[in-house]
């Protein structure tokens, strides 16, 4: 590194094929464990609806479940497109 007083400089390699594809298995396990956590946030709200049922009636937790269902799709989905713009961007030479 080179440090002028105000700006550290780093020289980068550049990027071979090579550590390009170990970015992107990297990019693909990041994008994995992003999906595992939504699905884990999904069964901990699924666990409380159930516990509501008593509470509230079983229409109100299926129309919770079905807005649950939709919002964890919609945070899937944007997970798989970041991973396919990353993918993308880290081959492009």
């Amino acid at each position: 590194p080179n440090n002028d007083g105000e700006i550290i400089r780093v020289t980068m390699p550049e990027l071979t094929e090579d550590r390009r594809k170990e970015y992107v298995k990297i990019v693909k396990q990041k994008a994995e464990d992003c999906k595992v956590a939504i699905r884990n946030i999904r069964r901990k709200a699924k666990e409380d609806l159930d516990k509501l049922k008593t509470e509230v009636g079983d229409d109100e937790v299926a129309r919770a479940e079905k807005e649950l269902e939709a919002i964890t799709k919609r945070a899937t989905d944007a997970a798989e497109e970041a991973l396919k713009k990353k993918e993308a961007e880290l081959l492009e030479v």
